[in-house]
């Protein structure tokens, strides 16, 4: 996990495992999106996730496209964007999968800002 913002395309036509920055016909409609999350949350909005074994990962404005960060062939996002037109975000919302119970509060701090937000966009 991380704490980041993630937009289409997650799948980059040459399957680099990193670094493809893979550009779809909304570009510009999902990079404001992922902003209006990541600029509200106060971790994600740094860029600097600071993960246990990834403290130098970085993401400028909290967001980043998929396949730069990482190609996944055959993601949900991807597929929502080109088989349904459904514009879909990714949110990495913690380094911990599966966060302790006495974190969740905190959680719900750090992205209640951001829901709104998001949803006043949408």
């Amino acid at each position: 996990g991380s704490v980041v913002a993630s937009y289409p395309y997650d799948d980059s036509p040459t399957h680099k495992p990193t670094g493809v920055y893979s550009k779809s016909a909304d570009d510009e409609v999902f990079k404001y999106l992922a902003k209006a999350y990541a600029s509200h949350h106060p971790i994600m909005r740094t860029g600097k996730p600071n993960c246990p074994g990834e403290e130098e990962e970085t993401f400028q404005d909290g967001i980043t496209n998929g396949a730069q960060w990482y190609d996944v062939e055959g993601g949900m996002q991807d597929y929502n964007y080109v088989w349904a037109n459904c514009f879909e975000i990714t949110l990495e919302l913690s380094c911990c999968k599966y966060p302790p119970t006495s974190e969740l509060q905190q959680e719900w701090e750090n992205n209640r800002d951001s829901l709104l937000a998001f949803i006043e966009k949408v």
